[in-house]
């Protein structure tokens, strides 16, 4: 879509030009036709404090320009053979899968997840994401969490299931 097309007009009157990504108002963040990228939303690093992922990255689509929101809205995408840190924290996140067919790790369950699937981690559940070195594209999911947030902490596969233990 061209910048202006997806707005209306009213009674004959030229729309407006639309809001920038910037700031606590109404907008809409377009993705790039046939990619999982967003206009003006630029690719960033998974973590910058641990090694103990790999070829993960993110997207921060909204909580990070100004939006008032109680949660953040991100993208996360991960290569075939890639996973997310295996971790625990206090807050809850959701996770919808947007792209391919991945693993998701709470305490001691493993699912099988894809697109249209919902997953809810909840507070100081052990957790982690994988796509299969085997997978023909990237494992790709909005994750929703609280704005406000404990920092994780990472676990090392001791205390992952409650059941076990």
């Amino acid at each position: 879509m061209g910048k202006d097309e997806g707005l209306k007009t009213r009674g004959g009157l030229k729309a407006p030009p639309p809001p920038a990504i910037d700031g606590n108002h109404s907008k809409v963040i377009r993705r790039e036709p046939g990619k999982f990228e967003w206009k003006d939303v630029p690719l960033e690093p998974y973590k910058t404090d641990t090694a103990e992922y790999k070829g993960i990255s993110r997207r921060e689509l909204v909580g990070k320009r100004g939006e008032s929101m109680k949660f953040h809205v991100r993208y996360f995408e991960i290569a075939p053979g890639g996973f997310s840190t295996l971790e625990k924290h206090e807050h809850e996140h959701v996770v919808i899968p947007m792209r391919g067919k991945g693993e998701a790790q709470a305490g001691c369950y493993i699912w099988t997840v894809g697109v249209g699937d919902v997953v809810y981690v909840s507070p100081s559940d052990p957790h982690q994401f994988r796509c299969p070195a085997d997978a023909k594209e990237p494992f790709g999911f909005l994750c929703m969490v609280n704005s406000e947030r404990d920092k994780p902490t990472s676990v090392d596969g001791l205390g992952v299931c409650h059941i076990c233990e």
